[in-house]
């Protein structure tokens, strides 16, 4: 779920830091820029790990500020194809159920990648699973706030940054503003929970 990222980057310290130790200044200014943001085709960013290498510093004209290239390892967020991930419910809709980490929300579980059959309840806005027993259906809604246990099957990048005034940006008549949010989330995990194990925690508890 997490890993260790060797990145470089030159990291700029103004002059009223500098009565602080290099290495302290630098780490602070590496989590001010990095620190829960995501960097495209690597991950959520957490923390810093250490630093690995510092290179020489340099003071450029009309900038009072130093300039060093500094090797560092990130912890990085980003489960691999296939991972077991424990979350909760965030919300549902006709797209899916959408789970968070706390730390991370862009999760989405599809209709077809829930436990079958499955149905949308439009009254109470949840995804239902219709399980068959001896004694007929019963239904084991997935309300929000329950914990729920699922596997990546898929990852999505989205190059977020900035790129001028586009005409295609501009929102059509049909678009929510849930979908324009997802569209625009750099990092977004798809689920699967159409296996045995998968699921609401509270439907495999031992009885």
């Amino acid at each position: 779920m997490f890993v260790l990222v060797q990145m470089v980057d030159t990291v700029r310290i103004p002059p009223w830091l500098f009565e602080r130790r290099l290495n302290d200044a630098i780490a602070e200014e590496l989590n001010k820029k990095l620190a829960n943001k995501v960097v495209y085709n690597v991950g959520l960013c957490i923390c810093l790990y250490d630093i690995t290498k510092l290179e020489d510093s340099y003071i450029f004209p009309g900038d009072g500020a130093s300039h060093t290239k500094v090797h560092f390892r990130y912890v990085v967020f980003r489960p691999f194809l296939d991972e077991i991930i424990t979350g909760k419910i965030k919300g549902c809709s006709q797209d899916g159920v959408y789970v968070t980490l706390g730390y991370f929300d862009d999760i989405l579980i599809p209709p077809e990648s829930l436990q079958q059959p499955a149905k949308f309840d439009e009254t109470e806005q949840v995804w239902l699973w219709e399980y068959e027993t001896d004694e007929g259906t019963h239904d084991l809604y997935m309300d929000v706030g329950e914990e729920v246990r699922l596997r990546v099957v898929d990852e999505t990048f989205v190059d977020t940054s900035p790129t001028g005034p586009s005409t295609a940006d501009s929102s059509s008549p049909g678009t929510t503003a849930e979908e324009t949010q997802r569209k625009e989330s750099p990092y977004t995990l798809t689920g699967s929970i159409s296996e045995p194990g998968l699921g609401l925690l509270s439907w495999w508890t031992n009885g």
